[in-house]
């Protein structure tokens, strides 16, 4: 087993208010529901069990799980804190920020995943790389999905 690791910094500026975007990023289920390739998200009071549909990796169907500390800082931050219960392969830490902006919300994210797999060292190029685009499809969705949602609620 090898750890690979993979991090995602992003920022945009969101046309819908900070409490808007709130209210959908500190709601486990829908945050689950939005995010591509995300099956579900349990939240167990301060943590997130986070389970993702299978990947595929280098020819191999990956599916994992992970437990998240949930540090909620309401309209302002959300950090994440991999806190494994039992054996886990994968992680992410990092954080959610929202700022007032005069077109809506400046939200920003700083992720970074971490994954145990069963490749040797020198895989690390491809595994990374399909990481980066699989967390890179993820946001794009997600965002995508936000977006969408948050009209439908006007």
């Amino acid at each position: 087993m090898t750890v690979f690791s993979a991090s995602k910094r992003s920022t945009a500026v969101v046309p819908f208010t900070r409490e808007d975007v709130w209210s959908v990023l500190s709601d486990a289920g829908l945050v689950a529901k939005l995010t591509p390739m995300v099956r579900s998200i349990e939240d167990q009071g301060g943590t997130w069990l986070w389970k993702l549909a299978p990947i595929e990796v280098l020819g191999k169907s990956i599916g994992l799980s992970f437990t998240e500390r949930m540090d909620l800082r309401p309209t302002e931050r959300i950090e994440f804190t991999h806190t494994p219960k039992g054996e886990e392969r994968a992680g992410v830490e990092g954080t959610y920020t929202l700022t007032d902006q005069a077109q809506g919300t400046h939200l920003a994210i700083d992720l970074g995943v971490h994954v145990d797999l069963p490749f040797p060292k020198i895989a690390k190029p491809a595994v990374q790389t399909t990481m980066q685009g699989v967390i890179a499809a993820m946001g794009a969705g997600f965002a995508h999905n936000l977006d969408r949602h948050l009209k439908s609620r006007r």
